[in-house]
């Protein structure tokens, strides 16, 4: 009966997966086609003043561009269920081929930032919340509110001019030294290239986590497990450790799961301040260009790990709390 159960729930969570994906597909599409943007005329540049009428219509045909929106996009879905992305027009190339080839450098940045955001957040939040009031407690919440209202594009132009242009302690640029061919660059290199990028990626997704976390382990430092504890002679840091730190802990994983889609969102103006060659990048590039399947295929993949984080929070919870497993 369990095994029943958890089937049907696997199966609507891959139901409603799904339906997140087409949803996520057609409004992209749609997004795309309503751009004022000419993709024939991004694609050229200024090539496009020597572009016959037919040498054009002949370019649009086969892009498949000549046919209505509708069969523009049943036809993309179909090369899509078939295993086809679709090519790139603003990469000259296959969309896997440029996915493949970016994706690599955009993990690199954004996982460890993911982690170390929550981390830093849930470790910042219990300190402020253990000892609400405190100077601690207002400098963490300072910390964090100003963190909240800073654009990440702002953040990361400011650490590019301090330690880039001004103190020299980091590149300028890239993923590795320039003229350097990336086959070449040693690891060293290439960790030196994504330090400051990866601070700022980090620090950017500290605030929602810390402020989350902060409320509710001021709750339970008032509540009467923490209350007994204080009777018996604990100190509030043990408290807010011991107690207050493992309550919290489920609204911090939903608060860091749901950072997936900010973590994106910031890669995205991160690698455009510092040129680093990832997705990011590659989606303002084909935004630009007006290249409908490269755009298509990011959005997909966001969204993807976007509900990826939040399943994934699900299935943490019945680790972290054992009332919330079945039967309990």
């Amino acid at each position: 009966m369990a095994l029943d159960l958890r089937l049907k729930i696997l199966g609507l969570a891959f139901m409603r997966f799904a339906l997140v994906l087409a949803l996520v597909a057609g409004a992209a599409f749609a997004l795309a086609k309503l751009s004022p943007i000419d993709p024939v005329g991004a694609y050229l540049g200024p090539g496009i003043s020597r572009l016959t009428p037919d040498m054009r219509a002949g370019l649009e045909a086969a892009w498949g561009l000549d046919q209505p929106a509708p069969v523009q996009f049943a036809r993309w879905l179909a090369r899509l269920l078939s295993g086809d992305l679709g090519w790139s027009t603003s990469f000259n190339a296959p969309v896997g081929s440029v996915i493949a080839e970016r994706a690599s450098s955009t993990l690199l940045l954004t996982l460890p930032a993911f982690a170390l955001s929550g981390l830093l957040g849930f470790a910042l939040g219990v300190l402020a919340g253990g000892f609400e009031g405190s100077a601690l407690d207002r400098a963490v919440r300072l910390y964090a509110y100003v963190l909240a209202a800073t654009p990440t594009f702002w953040l990361a132009i400011l650490a590019l001019t301090v330690f880039s242009v001004r103190l020299g302690w980091t590149p300028i640029c890239c993923s590795g030294p320039i003229g350097v061919p990336p086959g070449d660059v040693t690891v060293g290199e290439r960790l030196r290239h994504l330090a400051l990028p990866l601070l700022v990626l980090s620090v950017f997704g500290v605030a929602q986590v810390t402020l989350h976390t902060r409320a509710k382990v001021a709750e339970l430092m008032r509540a009467d497990p923490a209350l007994f504890a204080f009777a018996q002679g604990a100190s509030r840091l043990d408290v807010a450790w011991a107690h207050a730190a493992r309550g919290a802990l489920v609204p911090a994983l939903t608060v860091v799961c749901a950072s997936v889609s900010e973590i994106l969102g910031g890669a995205v103006l991160v690698e455009q301040v510092f040129a680093y060659p990832g997705l990011g990048r590659a989606v303002v590039e084909a935004g630009v260009r007006c290249d409908v399947p490269l755009l298509l295929a990011l959005s997909l993949l966001a969204a993807a790990l976007v509900a990826a984080g939040n399943m994934a929070a699900d299935l943490l919870y019945r680790r972290v709390d054992p009332r919330l497993r079945p039967g309990a």
